[in-house]
């Protein structure tokens, strides 16, 4: 059985057990969340797609840790003008484990 569910603005195919890295959420480590977007289900041959989410479908997940990704440095230059502008950027993340895909 799996799930594609909708967090941070992105979509996750996940399996119980699994562990993920998804966009920062204001949970506690070592909480329980419950998520609720869940876009589609399939449990051997049965697939349940929603519109858009599927009612009665949620996934038991816990907070493992929180941290930030690799640097990416952004660097902009034109040529023969003098400008030159550097930056960098880490994402935060938080990753989470499924424990249970639940519905009713």
């Amino acid at each position: 059985m799996y799930a594609v569910i909708k967090t941070g603005g992105k979509q996750f195919k996940v399996t119980e057990g699994d562990t993920l890295k998804v966009e920062k959420l204001s949970t506690e480590v070592g909480k329980a969340l419950v998520l609720n977007s869940v876009l589609t289900l399939v449990d051997g041959d049965k697939v349940t797609i929603g519109k858009p989410m599927i009612k009665g479908a949620s996934i038991d997940v816990t907070v493992l840790s929180h941290g930030k990704g690799d640097k990416i440095k952004i660097f902009k230059m034109n040529r023969r003008k003098g400008y030159r502008k550097s930056q960098g950027h880490r994402q935060s993340f938080t990753e989470i484990k499924i424990n249970k895909i639940a519905v009713k």
